[in-house]
């Protein structure tokens, strides 16, 4: 699975020179100094924007079933097979630049995973629309309370190879810089995606952490 990534600054400078959009501020502006991201946060994802990728800010997380809950990530693999993902994966895919992920052994010990080879990596994801109830300081600036639609996104996750599967079954699915526009536009190549095996080539970095997942 995929419960927590992070961000840092050399990753968004990255991610700047190889898209050409102007991310470093507008993550400065709201990020506040947090790398760290968790679900219900808000991230930035890249997205289709016509016939060009555009970043922009999107709350991490489905509503779960009857409003209980977070769903954070679909298993790439049966993603088409899922009511509540296939038309997202379909016709809303995006991608989630990070620094690295977490993933916990079952001793509760955190572990921090980064590229070998680069300072960002991508993650692939998607997206879809959902009503949400307008937060405490818009009811009360307009007076009353009335829902809104907010657009909100899932990591699609894979099998673990290597370092990873020592910790953890799953990871997310990863895309290298230059599938980016593939995964985002390509409606061909979606399912192949989906049933590819990771090659990115990841550092582990022990952080020794115990933290509890629940």
């Amino acid at each position: 699975m995929c419960g927590r990534y992070y961000m840092s600054d050399d990753a968004i400078w990255e991610i700047e020179r190889r898209t050409g959009m102007p991310l470093f501020q507008l993550w400065r502006e709201w990020r506040d100094g947090t790398r760290d991201i968790c679900p219900s946060q808000y991230a930035i994802i890249l997205r289709a924007e016509k016939d060009h990728l555009n970043a922009e800010k999107m709350r991490w997380g489905f509503p779960g079933f009857q409003g209980n809950g977070l769903l954070i990530n679909a298993r790439a693999e049966s993603a088409l097979q899922k009511k509540t993902y296939r038309d997202s994966v379909l016709n809303r895919r995006c991608v989630i630049p990070a620094k690295g992920f977490y993933e916990w052994n079952s001793s509760k010990e955190k572990f921090a995973f980064e590229s070998a080879e680069s300072p960002v990596i991508f993650l692939a994801g998607c997206f879809n629309w959902f009503e949400s109830e307008q937060d405490f300081s818009e009811i009360q600036t307009s007076g009353t309370a009335a829902s809104r639609v907010e657009e909100r996104f899932v990591i699609l996750t894979t099998e673990a190879r290597g370092r990873a599967a020592q910790i953890h079954e799953r990871m997310p699915l990863l895309l290298r810089a230059d599938e980016i526009r593939a995964w985002i536009f390509d409606d061909g190549k979606t399912e192949q995606f989906l049933h590819r095996e990771p090659k990115e080539v990841l550092e582990c970095k022990t952080d020794y952490e115990q933290l509890s997942l629940f």
